[in-house]
Parts: structure tokens; C-alpha cells; sequence
């Protein structure tokens, strides 16, 4: 392991504060040559490198290559935000799976939340953790379904920390009036992704993990219970393999490529405000009801870390900076004359019901993805969950597996121009 001044990312776009605030990154070599593992991980995000820390501190032998640097994508470069229970709130899950299969879900994103915490304070990791969320609506006939809801997450899922806001709380913790109304979660919180990162790569290499960066899978194959993945400078062979590249697939799998589909996300951070600024004043984190999701937070050292443009076509946009400074300014007027000092994004994977992609896509091969902007919690939680299964118990990654996950309709050629089609509706019906 050697140490490198700070680059940046060839796959995604900016140089982001993360980047800038991580301290010193370690760097770890490129395969060279032939290996044999138990396992074998591609992919060196949350969930390839919690899976590798937890298999190797069971005494699995494991070998996990990234093609980039560790938190190019989006683990290391995403909003921060943790949020409770799965992408979708829990009363939409039971209206389409039952309150059994709804209750065990989030049940299991608590239980990823805590193990997130816990597993940054075990090891050491200071991961800038900051209590508290906010989710506001942005338009008032929004209002009552977030009432609805922290009645439902008290009294049906025994969740006792969300509490409504009306419009004048919420223009008090916002220290805006752009919105109508919302929730306030005092049950979880955001962090410094890259820092987690950091943090997981450097527990699963003292735990025996041999971790490649800049290390390509050019293939990957299951044949007579060995499985293969091969490189420009060696072939790994494995017992098992995880897939855990999410929007960054590519070519490399086309069953996962079908069910999960990239979508670019960008962030802006302005300067330090100052401990008397009204601009979220208790230091939460803050999505909003759009299709096109603004989410926004107050760093540690009182930043503000904007971030809601979303690409829905390949290639990177020319301008981050004019677009993130218009949406700051459409929800807080007073920051009209702040500079951003940094812009950056990243691409995030999404399924169509916006569920995580969990599938045996060939035998003794696990992929997983499409954690759908929801990633921070439930990613490095479903690494943990494919150590589980490697190591004899499968039953709780099941109930990602038995999710109905449909590809992207329109097959190869159609799927990405009908995704920018139908996202971009829905982004123009954010409007009215």
C-alpha cells in the first residue's frame, strides 16, 4: 500500500469536497498475475469493500478489484444522507407486498443504519456523523401525506422519531420559506461518505483482504462450480464471486445491465457560513418531495453541500456550476452572491421500482445494485448480508432477492433514450 496526492476521478466529473477534506488516501496496487481466492468481489464501492471486511475478518480468503480508484463512483461522491427504512416509505411497501414482508424490510434498513454507526465507531472511523433529517414537501398538496406518515411510522412500525412539521417549523429548520411542510427524522443523520470508504478499505486489508485498484474485470464466468473473472494481467479464480459495480456495469454483466440503469448526479458546496447563519440552523440534512430530488445538508465545518440536477443521458455535463447555483438560489434567495468552491457528480444505479438488485445471475455469482439514491445505508449493509450468505446463511439477503425487480423495457439499443424520455416527463411534472 503506498500513498498518492489527491487526483481526479477518470469516471466522474468535478473535484469534489470529500475528495478535498478525506486527509490522506491510501492506494492499493493492480493485480499482477494469477490468484485463487475463496471469493472474488468486482467492484471496490460500500458494498464490494464491506463485503470483503466482513468475509476476510471471518477467515474467508477473498481478492476484490476496482477498475478506478475506491470511491470513484458513487460511494465515494454521493449527497451523504442516510434516511430510514428503504427508498420507498414503508406504507407503500405493504400496499404492494403486505405488512409482514413491508415490517421485515424496514426492519432490516434499521438494522443497516445501526450497523452502520456502530461499525464506523468499532473501527475507529470518524465519519463526520450529523443527526438529524429533514423531509419537506414542495408543493401543499404534498402536506398531508407527511402527516400521514409520521402518524403511520409511530403507530404501525414502531418508529417514535419522526415528528410533522407545519409550514412555519419548517421555514425555521430551513431557514427557508420554499416549502410547504414536512417531517423531521431525529433517528438518523448524514456523514462524510469518502471517509466511510476510506475507512472499510482499510479495515478489510488489515483483515487480510488483498484489494487491486485500477484492476479491470474484463469477463466473468461459472463453470463447474469454479467461477473466473479475468483481467489484462491475470485471472482470478474463485469459489464465488459478488458483482457490486452498480451504474458502472457497462458490458461486463447483461442481466444486471438490464435491471439497473445509470443516472448522473451533481453537488455543489459552498463556503463555510458561519455559526450564525439561518441556513439550517440545527445542521440536518434535507430532501424534498420532487421526482428530481433536491437533497441538500450543512457539513461539519458549516458548509452548505447542495445537491438535485440529474442527467438521464450518457456523457458529462459541460456546466456544473450554473445549474447547482440556480437551484441554491431558488430555495435560499440570500445565498445569491455565494461562490461555490466545489462541484462534482457522479452516477447513482436505479432500478424501476426504485428496490435494490439482488440476483444469482449465474451460479456461485451474486450482483448487486440499484440502490436507487439510497445507497449510503443500504449498501454497505448488503455487503455484510453477501458475507452472511458466503459464510452459510441466506435468509436475510433473500428478502432482496425475492423482490420483483422488471428490466428497463426497450432491450439494449432502447433502454437508455425511453429512461431519458420518462424521467424527463417526470422532472417536468415536478413543475406543476
Amino acid at each position: 500500500m503506498s500513498h498518492s496526492p489527491k487526483y481526479l476521478s477518470p469516471i466522474s466529473p468535478g473535484y469534489s469536497w470529500y475528495e478535498d477534506t478525506v486527509g490522506e488516501r491510501p492506494e492499493y496496487p493492480p493485480l499482477d498475475g494469477d490468484v485463487t481466492a475463496d471469493v472474488v468481489i468486482i467492484g471496490g464501492g460500500f458494498t464490494g469493500l464491506s463485503a470483503a471486511a466482513h468475509l476476510a475478518r471471518a477467515g474467508t480468503s477473498v481478492v476484490l478489484i476496482e477498475e478506478h480508484r475506491f470511491g470513484d463512483g458513487a460511494s465515494g461522491r454521493n449527497g451523504g444522507q442516510m434516511g430510514t427504512g428503504q427508498r420507498e416509505w414503508a406504507e407503500d411497501t405493504e400496499a404492494a407486498l403486505g405488512f409482514t414482508r413491508a415490517k421485515a424490510l424496514f426492519d432490516l434498513a434499521e438494522e443497516a443504519k445501526s450497523h452502520l454507526l456502530s461499525f464506523a465507531q468499532s473501527n475507529g472511523i470518524d465519519i463526520d456523523f450529523m443527526p438529524g433529517q429533514l423531509s419537506v414537501a414542495h408543493k401543499p398538496r404534498y402536506v398531508r401525506h407527511y402527516r400521514e406518515h409520521a402518524e403511520v411510522m409511530a403507530t404501525r412500525y414502531g418508529y417514535p422519531h419522526i415528528s410533522f412539521m407545519d409550514q412555519k417549523e419548517t421555514a425555521e429548520r430551513l431557514g427557508s420559506t420554499h416549502y410547504y411542510g414536512g417531517i423531521r427524522d431525529t433517528g438518523t443523520g448524514h456523514i462524510h461518505p469518502l471517509k466511510l470508504l476510506v475507512g472499510t478499505a482499510e479495515v478489510a486489508a488489515a483483515a487480510g483482504a488483498r484489494l487491486h485498484e485500477k484492476t479491470r474485470a474484463n469477463g466473468i464466468t461459472s463453470q463447474g462450480g469454479k467461477v473466473r473473472v479475468t483481467t489484462a494481467r491475470g485471472t482470478i479464480a474463485a469459489s464465488k464471486a459478488l458483482i457490486a459495480v452498480n451504474a458502472y456495469n457497462e458490458k461486463l454483466e447483461p442481466i444486471t445491465s438490464a435491471h439497473v440503469m445509470p443516472i448522473g448526479s451533481f453537488i455543489g458546496a459552498t463556503p463555510p457560513l458561519g455559526d450564525d447563519s439561518p441556513i439550517l440552523p440545527g445542521f440536518e440534512s434535507v430532501d424534498d418531495s420532487r421526482f428530481v430530488v433536491r437533497y441538500f445538508r450543512r457539513s461539519k465545518d458549516g458548509r452548505l453541500l447542495f445537491g438535485g440536477r440529474e442527467i438521464y443521458a450518457p456523457g458529462d455535463p459541460k456546466d456544473l456550476h450554473g445549474p447547482i447555483r440556480r437551484q441554491i438560489v431558488e430555495v435560499y434567495p440570500q445565498l445569491k452572491d455565494v461562490e461555490l468552491t466545489h462541484t462534482w457528480g457522479g452516477y447513482v444505479g436505479i432500478t424501476m421500482p426504485r428496490t435494490p438488485f439482488v440476483r444469482e445471475v449465474m451460479p456461485n455469482v451474486i450482483s448487486v445494485g440499484g440502490y436507487s439514491g439510497h445507497g449510503v445505508m443500504l449498501s454497505n449493509f448488503v455487503g455484510k448480508l453477501f458475507a452472511e450468505t458466503v459464510l452459510g446463511n441466506r435468509e436475510r439477503l433473500k428478502l432482496f432477492e425475492e423482490l420483483k425487480i422488471p428490466p428497463f423495457p426497450g432491450g439494449t439499443k432502447l433502454r437508455t433514450p425511453l429512461l431519458f424520455l420518462a424521467l424527463n416527463w417526470y422532472a417536468l411534472r415536478d413543475r406543476f
